[in-house]
């Protein structure tokens, strides 16, 4: 029912557009710590951020010694009300610069922050913000879930690191999915049970007494991305599940040449062919132990064009992960 609930409101602010989804403070704290060193020196960019209320900016700004920054810069869209929520009613929008501390306090000062001006109003895609993305090194954000092909194609054309937010769904985007495949995007170390709970006004809170957090939503199947090199990523997937003599638990595709893996955990460690994997197997995803041919149901193997659906004895089988264990 939370499932339904979390997806049902993703889809809806992915037709509203109403998806300025603030992320918690903790679940930041969480998952940057496993990228501490990359930080030495670097500009920071937080493309999609009220410097004044987002987390992100006060994560960098409060750790901007500790992390050795060189500088942090957020944009803000429009609205210069002191609110957690753009409302684009505003004439001009800003953003924020800053250096370090200047006064000894180790408090990120209003009078330490240059606050500017922009002619424009501030979108990822505006000339001033991809401006400001040249002179970076390192964007860190929370992007809107309506425009994250569009945001991600941008990081990959001027060559960003990024570690930003997503939905786990994006992984079958085709553009996505490439990337992915071609080993230059993956997950990082993700939420806990890939739930994140974020502030947004536009919807009500679906979840139970026990995950509910108040004046914020649940929303299931929400992960990190990145093209920054972690321990996570090379550790190897301990499989201890035999295929050969367990044949009737993997059947094979009616219109694909392949074994069926309903989860990650249940992968073979004696198969040497193609194997169908859930998505979530991505977060799994050694490339030193696998190698991943395609996305059956949407981005097709290379050479090979497959219709919209995969079946087994006629049914109808969600979108897979199509791999080949690289070490048999």
């Amino acid at each position: 029912m939370e499932n339904k609930s979390s997806n049902k409101t993703l889809r809806k602010a992915n037709k509203e557009k109403n998806d300025e989804f603030y992320t918690q403070l903790s679940d930041i704290e969480k998952e940057l710590r496993h990228y501490k060193a990359h930080f030495q020196d670097k500009v920071v960019f937080c493309n999609c951020d009220d410097p004044r209320v987002s987390n992100f900016f006060h994560y960098f700004s409060y750790n901007f010694e500790q992390l050795g920054l060189k500088k942090l810069v957020a944009t803000c869209y429009k609205s210069q009300n002191a609110d957690l929520f753009s409302e684009n009613n505003s004439e001009k929008a800003i953003y924020l610069e800053y250096t370090g501390d200047k006064n000894g306090d180790h408090i990120p000062n209003p009078d330490e922050i240059g606050i500017k001006h922009l002619k424009g109003d501030g979108d990822f895609r505006s000339r001033e913000s991809i401006e400001l993305l040249k002179q970076a090194d390192i964007v860190v954000t929370n992007p809107p879930f309506s425009l994250f092909r569009e945001y991600v194609a941008q990081l990959m054309e001027y060559d960003k690191k990024f570690i930003i937010i997503g939905n786990q769904n994006s992984i079958t985007y085709k553009e996505i999915f490439k990337l992915i495949k071609d080993n230059k995007l993956w997950l990082g170390y993700g939420f806990n049970r890939g739930v994140a709970h974020f502030v947004n006004k536009h919807y009500v809170d679906y979840a139970t007494d026990t995950d509910h957090k108040e004046g914020m939503i649940r929303v299931s199947g929400i992960v990190w991305f990145t093209n920054i090199e972690t321990k996570k990523r090379h550790e190897d997937l301990i499989l201890y599940k035999t295929y050969y003599g367990n044949e009737s638990e993997y059947p094979k595709y009616d219109n694909y040449d392949a074994i069926n893996v309903d989860k990650t955990k249940d992968i073979p460690l004696d198969y040497a062919g193609a194997m169908g994997v859930p998505i979530t197997f991505i977060d799994k995803y050694n490339p030193d132990q696998f190698e991943i041919l395609g996305n059956l149901g949407s981005y097709a193997p290379d050479g090979y064009s497959l219709s919209s659906a995969i079946f087994i004895n006629g049914n109808k089988i969600f979108k897979r992960i199509l791999i080949k264990n690289k070490k048999l």
